[in-house]
């Protein structure tokens, strides 16, 4: 397979009225793109544009509908208010105040993300990660908040737009070692962004081999969350610095650590070109996992022959098919959710077309305040019918992989529009979840002082029993 090289060029929104590709479009359409990019971040590349879009099928395209800005993505109301500011040329501090208002009314920051995820040491927020699950830290690197292209659906867009005080983003690894030094219980950590492949490796290694040396044996996985493989696959595949990346993978995995990259593929077409599929072949040979993910979007992948055919390929190259997602309840939602009984119904037609070798992905999965809500199901007992739902991860441990019931909602996308089925007056974690909101601490996990003073007591009551040791022995 000979694979040319190509020079990166990246594109964002002064280039919508320009690109030649968008001339085919009415002015309208260009302008209602400009009007939705003011808000939302928008950014592509030629590799995008040239291998991965259909323009004849725009804008219909999934690819078009993943990268571009649509109409639809902003409510009716904000998005004509625009589109009239950008016909008449309003003042930039006029757009601007409107736009900042229109950003903090789309949930920027979901899930807890600000209030609940991030540690805290001597009282202070930890800059640059979050720890919302007892064994895996998510680590954000200045250099690594941005991507080779944006995806319209992106829940992370405010690291991108400017929103200062919504940032997650460290300049140096040494606050997380000294973290992980401290916390025993964390097995892996997350490297994400944006996107840490964009960084050159000589920079990646600043903050990854700080993860390989002693007093941190406790981490078993070094995890790079990225969509490289999908919008730059080149950066794999071509030149010194995707050589380097190789070794910098053999290292991690000589430190007696698991590379695990963990690849975005949202459609089928992202791996049916030569260099995708070289690039997560190289990516496995040089000794990396590679687990794909992405959420389920309407306009975009809400069919299940998709998944079904992503998930094939995937296997075929050595990837493992991970997770199927639910869209989170931020940025563009309105435009891109998918109902949570299509979403399930999506997921079961994919999955049984695969063999067992696919069947190890896990969906459709909701990353909402309390964890990883599954879908499993939807039954009918003695007339109700409801949603069976399990806890994948939890922000207390307690709660993996427990079972609950939600009253059937044909209208619900997402979980805080459900309701406990059976009578039910709430799900079994919200008494626990009211408690990390009064207290301000979520990671329930952590041992306090009195867990101390007990563990130290119980060690110090129990003497040996020598005589009782002696007549065993005889």
């Amino acid at each position: 397979m000979s694979i040319d090289d190509r020079k990166f060029q990246v594109f964002s929104k002064q280039h919508l009225e320009i690109l030649p590709q968008l001339q085919k479009l009415t002015p309208d359409h260009r302008l209602a793109m400009r009007a939705v990019a003011e808000v939302l971040p928008f950014r592509v590349n030629n590799y995008v544009l040239e291998e991965l879009i259909d323009w004849d099928n725009v804008p219909n395209d999934p690819v078009f509908q993943l990268t571009f800005p649509q109409p639809g993505m902003l409510a009716r109301e904000d998005f004509g208010l625009l589109c009239g500011m950008l016909k008449r040329n309003a003042p930039a501090a006029e757009l601007a105040a409107e736009v900042k208002r229109i950003r903090y009314s789309l949930n920027p920051h979901p899930a807890g993300q600000k209030s609940l995820n991030v540690p805290h040491e001597n009282g202070q927020p930890l800059a640059g990660m979050q720890h919302k699950y007892r064994e895996t830290v998510l680590f954000f690197p200045m250099a690594g908040q941005t991507c080779h292209a944006y995806c319209t659906y992106c829940f992370r867009w405010p690291q991108f737009v400017g929103l200062d005080d919504m940032k997650f983003a460290s300049k140096e690894a040494a606050g997380l070692v000294e973290y992980l030094r401290a916390h025993k219980e964390v097995t892996s950590v997350l490297i994400t962004g944006g996107d840490p492949m964009i960084m050159r490796t000589q920079l990646l290694r600043q903050y990854v081999e700080p993860l390989l040396g002693p007093g941190l044996e406790h981490v078993a996985s070094i995890r790079f969350g990225t969509k490289a493989p999908a919008y730059w696959p080149y950066r794999f595949t071509h030149g010194e610095d995707a050589d380097d990346l190789m070794r910098l993978i053999g290292e991690i995995r000589a430190a007696g650590k698991d590379a695990a990259i963990m690849a975005h593929f949202s459609v089928l077409r992202e791996l049916q070109t030569d260099v995708a599929q070289a690039a997560v072949k190289r990516l496995v040979s040089a000794g990396a996992t590679v687990r794909t993910q992405a959420p389920l979007i309407r306009h975009v992948n809400d069919n299940a022959d998709n998944w079904a055919q992503m998930w094939r390929k995937q296997v075929s190259l050595g990837a493992i098919p991970y997770y199927m997602f639910i869209e989170r309840d931020t940025g563009a939602r309105g435009y891109f959710e998918v109902p949570l009984w299509r979403a399930y119904m999506i997921f079961t037609e994919a999955y049984r077309q695969v063999t067992g070798l696919a069947r190890t992905v896990r969906g459709p999965s909701m990353s909402c305040t309390p964890g990883k809500v599954l879908i499993s199901g939807v039954v009918e007992v003695k007339g109700e019918k409801a949603f069976v739902l399990k806890m994948l991860q939890g922000r207390d441990p307690a709660w993996v992989n427990q079972v609950f019931f939600a009253k059937y909602d044909q209208r619900a996308t997402w979980m805080d529009q459900l309701k406990p089925a059976f009578g039910e007056r709430e799900f079994f974690f919200e008494e626990g979840m009211r408690q990390m909101l009064e207290s301000g601490e979520a990671r329930v996990w952590l041992p306090t002082e009195v867990d101390a003073l007990e563990e130290t007591w119980r060690m110090e009551s129990v003497e040996p029993d020598h005589e009782h040791d002696r007549k065993l022995d005889q």
